[in-house]
């Protein structure tokens, strides 16, 4: 199904070890709560030790680093420190963060890939207490540089360095505004099938949700698991590129098992209704580059028809 959300970490083991789907969840904006979650995701972090510590790295935060150690490396337990420490905003729960990840064999010292360095960073990752990548992560700052040493789960002892870019609040990450005067229309035929048509100008940069038709059910809320009918097209050429429509049968998903500019699309929504959405590429497949997925660097407009909702825990 192709509007699911594929792992933010692209690139070997970190996706395996700590990524399962982004998570969505509000932070409340009092100071008290802030400084409380921030607190607990430095309490998570991985502990710092001397095998993590004895790692050199060298080059600018955001460009390719070069790493040095004495290989190889007696990795017994996962040990993470920050190399470089920004100045840019702090790590918050529920907060989505933009990075570049190199991984190295512990073994060789040899480089075993990289992504996200260079201006094209990785398709952003939110971070939350006990959702994984915390243990990355922490209450970092955007700027910083850390240092991961990783115990052999399978394919060997590895060496992580990874560049916190960017940091953005819960509440502020791919927030939704009402369409401007360029926005897609949507006709449907007498089976209920819509058409999409693309406006001749240029894409939204932000998240815009028009509500076609207000329904009068239940309140979908984040974490829900909602049955939706839908279609996507892409707004470079209007082209779909996935359809529920066309396989007959509505999909069921949880809110929190999609990309970004979907979610929003449907949290705050009634069952019943349907809305049209308009997302970048940073609150979908991410830049172009940053992803292999064929949908990297699209704009993705989506008509979504809202069938049922149901409570995550039920």
């Amino acid at each position: 199904m192709r509007i699911r959300l594929l792992s933010a970490v692209s690139v070997a083991a970190l996706s395996v070890l700590v990524l399962t789907g982004c998570t969505s969840a509000g932070t409340e904006s009092t100071p008290e709560a802030t400084a409380s979650a921030s607190a607990d995701l430095c309490a998570v972090a991985a502990p710092t030790g001397e095998t993590a510590e004895s790692i050199s790295v060298s080059g600018e935060v955001g460009q390719s680093p070069t790493v040095e150690f004495e290989a190889p490396l007696d990795i017994v337990s996962a040990e993470r420190t920050v190399a470089v420490e920004g100045d840019g905003a702090q790590i918050t729960e529920g907060a989505y963060v933009s990075y570049a990840l190199a991984i190295f064999d512990a073994t060789t010292g040899e480089s075993l890939q990289e992504a996200g360095f260079g201006g094209t960073a990785l398709p952003a990752m939110q971070i939350s207490v006990g959702g994984g990548p915390d243990t990355f992560f922490g209450c970092a700052t955007a700027g910083s540089r850390l240092v991961m040493t990783i115990p052999d789960a399978g394919s060997g002892a590895q060496v992580y360095v990874i560049d916190v870019l960017d940091v953005t609040a819960a509440d502020a990450w791919c927030s939704v505004s009402e369409p401007g005067d360029a926005f897609p229309t949507v006709e449907f035929d007498a089976d209920g099938n819509p058409t999409v048509t693309i406006p001749d100008a240029d894409a939204p940069e932000g998240v815009e949700v028009e509500v076609l038709e207000a329904g009068d059910g239940e309140v979908v809320e984040s974490g829900d698991n909602v049955t939706v009918d839908y279609l996507g097209v892409t707004w470079s050429d209007g082209e779909t590129f996935d359809s529920s429509y066309e396989r007959g049968e509505p999909a069921t998903f949880p809110t929190t098992g999609v990309v970004s500019g979907f979610q929003r699309a449907l949290e705050g929504q009634t069952v019943g209704s349907t809305v049209l959405v308009s997302m970048p590429p940073a609150c979908a497949y991410g830049e172009a580059g940053s992803s292999t997925n064929e949908l990297a660097g699209e704009t993705l407009v989506f008509v979504i028809e809202i069938v049922e909702t149901a409570r995550g825990d039920q």
